[in-house]
Order: structure tokens, then sequence, then C-alpha cells
């Protein structure tokens, strides 16, 4: 049986390849019937990217020869150039598309980020706040431990100060003074 294919040639990297009428039973690339034209999918510039010689495979479609699906597509876009602008506008758009998601994605990880560093932020703000208010406490507790000590002090002093003042009260009542004496 006859089947109208693609036999790859070219370069490694750099495909090319020639639409061919061969015996399906051949390898790919092994020797064929007719060469039908070719197709270099990596033409850049003002490279011809697909030549087909159409007579010739109407020719060999009316011997009963069986056409790829590739091939098939590549006639399609031979015949209708504008099939190849619109799958290149659809690659595009889809290409956009998928560039746009991974923006979002990659905004909504930034925003999450963001907000987990102001919780932690604020998380680290409220514990150095409970530590000065911890620390304020105690400033507060020791100054009135001291305060409760200088009155105590202060107190006890009071007392000592008005039991001196007592005996010096008594034993001038009880000594009479030089002036009492030689009074006397």
């Amino acid at each position: 049986m006859v089947k109208v294919r693609l036999a790859r040639g070219g370069a490694k990297k750099k495909p090319f390849y020639s639409i061919v009428a061969t015996d399906s039973r051949k390898r790919r690339d092994s020797g064929y019937i007719e060469r039908i034209g070719y197709f270099n999918p990596v033409a850049r510039g003002q490279e011809v990217r697909l030549s087909l010689e159409e007579d010739r495979l109407d020719y060999w479609v009316s011997q009963g020869a069986q056409i790829s699906d590739r091939v098939k597509q590549l006639v399609k876009e031979y015949k209708d150039p504008s099939i190849r602008d619109k799958r290149i506008a659809a690659q595009e758009a889809k290409a956009k598309a998928v560039e746009a998601k991974i923006a979002a994605e990659a905004k909504a990880k930034a925003d999450e980020e963001s907000k987990a560093a102001a919780a932690a932020k604020a998380a680290e703000e409220a514990e150095v706040k409970a530590a000065e208010e911890a620390k304020a406490a105690e400033e507060a507790e020791s100054n009135a431990e001291e305060t409760e000590a200088v009155a105590e002090e202060t107190e006890a002093k009071a007392e000592e100060t008005e039991a001196k003042a007592e005996e010096a009260e008594e034993s001038t009542e009880k000594e009479p003074t030089k002036e009492e004496k030689a009074a006397e």
C-alpha cells in the first residue's frame, strides 16, 4: 500500500521534512517512490515554510494512497494559509492567559507573604509592648517597695526621735538645772 507521509531530514535540532509517497512497509526515512514537496518547521524570515505539488498529491490519492494525519493538516494549511495564522494567534492567546495566571498567582503569593510579614511584625510589636509593660510594672512594684521601705525607715527614725525627745524631757525634769541648783 502506498502512503503519503513525512520523511525527516536536516540536522540535529533543525528538522526538515520531505513530503513523500512511499511504500507503507518501508522505514520512515528510507527510500521513497516520489518526493511531492517539503515542510520546514523552523523557517525564518523569507524562507519558504511549506511547498507542495498538488497535482502529484491528487494523482497518488487517485491511485489509492493513504495520507498521514500531519500531511492532511499541512495540505489544509497550504490551501488556506490563514489557518496557520489563526493557530498561531490561538497559541499566543493561550500563552498570554498562562502568563496572566502565573502573574496573578505570584501577586497572590506576594500578598500572602506581606500579610504574614505584617502579622509577624504586629505580633513582635505586641510582644515588645507586653515586655515593656511588664518591665514598667516591675519598676513600679520595686518603686513601691522602696517607697514603703523609706516610709518605714522614716517612721522608725521619727519614733526614735520621739523616744529621745521623751527621754531628754524626762531627764530634764529629774535633774535640776544649774540655775535651779543655784536658786536653791
